[in-house]
């Protein structure tokens, strides 16, 4: 027996994207990342100084490492991007507030910023014992009142956010244990996150939708005016033809550009939907909830790029349709117009066998002359009066005998050479 080459990466992809266990309090700093191809090496050969020595069962989309002695870093790459996260072990609401007064952590914020790499979502969250301690520093969080969204979640964890971008460029999270284990507090604070990761990778596919939609309707416009021009008998089929081809091609275009956007969006939107259902928020009075937030703002935007795809996908059908429309007319013209063909030949082979019968009385009445004429030349040499006749009554009774001998054999000699009686087949 042997290793199937992929066993180990399967195995190493089931013990991806866990955290290390939190201890209470902390604070954790997440990016999650779109890196291009070409920087995706650079990426990880400065992961790779800071891992440590070891490896995930082969796997090469996960490292964990130290950048400090109360810092720890946890790297993933996704079939999308990356994600870089740090762990500040014990860090109190000082450290969350102004990195600056944690030396190991703004060292290790200096060093996670000069990664390569495009942020989709960057957050600042602060794990706390108590709902006591977060209300502390709420003041100074800056949240909008109206927009703060809190609950509890997994048990008596409670989180405050209002999702919105500091002047920093990073988001808050606040999360208070009120004493939960701490594998709990670990695996609910992940969800949480990769809930929200999810939404921001789901909603990239927004914009994208938005920018086909004046596209579509000016190409659903051309397929209206295309549809009249069809049942205008006076339009060139090569016309139509050349403009319909042409807006398939745009269409097929589209759908190509935007294909791979929405369906990872419609993949990302059905993570976002497991994990609210994971993380099972509860509502508290005086606050929007997760669901009610989530539900307010995302499912609509997941709504439009659902309708954007489905609207391709019919314009596309609609143009397969008029592109059948207009071909059954090109047949039907081209039937016409060879039934018309057909009716032209019928007729002149009619005028043809007409014109042949014609020939053939004709032909039929030389024939009689020259052999009167020769049968007149051989009666000249012979004795007629011996015989009491006259050449001229003797050749007027042999007209008629002789046209009809011609006629009789010149029938024989037809039906011989055209056993259907000469009509053309």
């Amino acid at each position: 027996m042997r290793d199937h080459e992929l066993r180990k990466l399967a195995v190493g992809e089931m013990h991806l994207r866990r955290w290390p266990q939190l201890d209470v309090p902390c604070v954790i700093v997440q990016w999650v990342l779109i890196v291009d191809d070409d920087e995706r090496a650079d990426e990880l050969a400065a992961i790779e100084v800071k891992a440590l020595p070891q490896d995930v069962l082969g796997n090469p989309s996960y490292r964990a490492g130290r950048l400090g002695e109360d810092v720890r870093f946890v790297w993933e790459r996704h079939s999308e991007g990356t994600s870089l996260t740090l762990f500040a072990v014990g860090a109190a609401a000082d450290a969350f507030l102004d990195p600056d007064s944690h030396a190991e952590l703004q060292a290790a914020l200096d060093w996670a910023t000069a990664l390569p790499g495009r942020i989709v979502r960057s957050t600042r969250i602060w794990v706390a014992q108590s709902d006591r301690e977060i209300e502390a520093i709420l003041p100074q969080v800056g949240f909008i009142p109206a927009e703060t969204v809190s609950c509890h979640f997994g048990g008596p964890l409670r989180m405050w956010s209002d999702f919105r971008l500091k002047d920093d460029g990073y988001g808050r999270l606040l999360v208070a244990a009120n004493g939960a284990d701490p594998a709990e507090i670990t695996r609910q604070v992940q969800r949480l996150q990769e809930l929200g990761n999810y939404r921001n990778r789901a909603l990239l596919g927004l914009p994208v939708a938005r920018e086909c939609w004046p596209k579509l309707d000016e190409a659903e416009a051309r397929l209206r005016d295309l549809a009249a021009r069809i049942g205008n008998r006076d339009e060139t089929d090569d016309q139509l033809m050349d403009t319909l081809s042409e807006l398939s091609l745009e269409l097929a275009a589209i759908e190509t550009s935007i294909s791979f956007r929405m369906d990872a969006t419609k993949a990302y939107a059905q993570l976002v939907n497991d994990r609210l259902a994971q993380v099972d928020p509860r509502p508290i009075a005086g606050f929007a909830s997760l669901t009610d937030f989530t539900q307010r703002r995302f499912f609509p935007a997941m709504n439009t790029c659902e309708a954007t795809t489905a609207r391709v996908r019919q314009l596309a059908l609609r143009a397969v349709q008029l592109s059948s429309l207009l071909r059954a007319r090109i047949e039907t013209r081209i039937e016409n117009q060879n039934a018309q063909l057909l009716h032209s030949m019928e007729r002149s082979t009619r005028m043809q066998v007409r014109l042949q019968q014609l020939v053939e009385g004709f032909s039929v009445v030389a024939l009689s002359y020259y052999l009167i004429g020769l049968i007149g030349y051989l009666l000249a040499g012979l004795p007629l009066k011996d015989y009491g006749l006259d050449k001229t009554y003797v050749i007027a009774a042999l007209v008629i005998p002789v046209v009809l001998v011609i006629w009789i054999g010149m029938r024989v000699l037809k039906r011989r050479l055209f056993p259907d009686g000469g009509k053309p087949g």
